[in-house]
């Protein structure tokens, strides 16, 4: 209860300060709109010249996309620590963190929370909606239950992968370019994984499993019934990373042994 009451804490203080600066919030919506524009346009482009892409159509490709803006929205609000290294180690800021009788890790996601993002969130359900209805697709009972299960764990793997990045500078606090790399790696998993190699499909799957956070998940609603099983591993894939990654986490603090020594 104590760590429920401290997230709404956050929270509240995190609006109060939002609000503040209405015309920053809708520039950012308005910048996260045109970035996820600028990539559904992509995808458009690429089906004027061909009429299906590893044997995807063009409504599954978008109802891909579709789905992997949900949980990287959730990602996006929750897991803002691409500057973990420069702000709280180098700069010092963890010693002031260490000091407070909460987890480490819990502090700096909630210091860095962007709820914003979620609205991202709002536009990968709606474009969903569009390819879903352009495909005919129908709804069970308990799709949306899986949908937020699945969503869950896409963003723990996300968080569990970007967390285990920030780890690396308790043991090389020199300044490292990994963060921004791996933003580009990412984006490999809002298409289907068969239209890479072999080499690529298994990085993307056992590696660095961001497949898991688009096209696995969403294969279950497009009913690709020989990918099931990869859609169902998807809570199970998230929590294992994720949990990984608090692990490393709490040794990495061990390890940690302040600023300027």
């Amino acid at each position: 209860m104590f760590y429920v009451s401290m997230f709404f804490q956050y929270i509240s203080q995190y609006v109060k300060t939002r609000m503040q600066y209405r015309a920053d919030l809708f520039v950012e919506f308005f910048s996260d709109l045109m970035s996820q524009a600028i990539n559904l346009i992509f995808i458009l482009v690429v089906f004027g010249h061909t009429n299906l892409l590893g044997g995807w159509s063009r409504d599954e490709i978008i109802f891909i996309y579709g789905f992997f803006l949900v949980p990287y929205a959730v990602f996006s609000a929750f897991f803002n620590i691409w500057d973990f290294n420069e702000r709280y180690i180098i700069k010092g800021e963890l010693d002031r963190i260490l000091t407070r009788p909460i987890h480490s890790l819990f502090q700096i996601i909630l210091e860095r929370i962007e709820l914003e993002s979620l609205l991202g969130a709002i536009t990968g359900i709606a474009v969903l909606f569009y390819a879903g209805s352009r495909l005919g697709l129908s709804l069970s009972w308990y799709d949306p239950i899986l949908f937020i299960i699945f969503v869950i764990g896409g963003a723990l793997v996300y968080g569990g992968i970007f967390v285990m990045l920030a780890c690396i500078s308790f043991w090389a606090d020199a300044k490292t370019s990994i963060m921004p790399m791996m933003y580009n790696i990412s984006n490999y998993g809002r298409y289907p994984v068969n239209i890479y190699n072999k080499l690529i499909r298994f990085v993307l799957t056992w590696i660095l499993p961001f497949a898991f956070v688009g096209v696995y998940p969403a294969s279950f609603f497009l009913e690709k019934n020989e990918w099931n099983w990869y859609a169902f591993l998807t809570p199970a894939i998230g929590i294992a990373f994720f949990s990984l990654s608090v692990i490393l986490w709490n040794q990495g603090v061990k390890k940690y042994r302040g600023a300027g020594n």
